[in-house]
């Protein structure tokens, strides 16, 4: 969904989760919510099912999907301060997470990987459940004529890509070997 601001430019709607882990399992979830909300987290659902854990799932506008997932990164430090990123999706997905995404049958992706072995993104790891890169996938579906995939969902799969693998950097260079 587009929308523009008074004399902005034009914003769009990107649908993003962010995964981390709580350094306090002991607060109140009222207050964390409280403290989300006032820190601009207001156009996220909060999940926090799991001990020490928590889930916010983003309807951000922004000019791009770096910048709104930037922008929510930002919010939930505010927020939380001692919260430890664990992910940022749609990132890493099965095929399964691929057809629902694009609106096809787990099938027809498999047919798709099969069709192409030499071409098929290789997957970021493989066994009886193999895990992709959404970016991957969704570039080579786009550089093969797919109508499937929208500008948006591969702006946004790009984006979570690339603050993952940062993040993947930054935690190997406080811990190497």
């Amino acid at each position: 969904m587009l929308t523009q601001g008074d004399a902005g430019p034009l914003k769009t709607e990107f649908n993003f989760t962010l995964r981390y882990r709580l350094p306090d399992t002991s607060g109140d979830p009222g207050v964390l919510e409280r403290h989300l909300l006032d820190a601009g987290c207001g156009d996220a659902l909060l999940g926090v099912g799991s001990p020490a854990r928590l889930a916010l799932e983003f309807c951000r506008e922004a000019s791009s999907a770096a910048e709104a997932m930037r922008s929510a990164l930002g919010d939930v430090q505010r927020a939380v301060p001692g919260a430890e990123l664990i992910e940022v999706s749609p990132d890493l997905v099965g095929l399964t997470d691929v057809a629902d995404l694009l609106g096809m049958s787990r099938q027809n992706m498999r047919k798709l990987l099969l069709a192409h072995p030499q071409t098929f993104p290789a997957p970021v790891h493989e066994g009886s459940a193999s895990i992709w890169h959404l970016a991957d996938i969704l570039s080579w579906m786009q550089a093969r004529g797919s109508q499937k995939v929208s500008s948006e969902l591969a702006e946004l799969a790009a984006a979570a890509l690339q603050i993952n693998v940062a993040k993947e950097q930054e935690r190997l260079v406080q811990h190497p070997g």
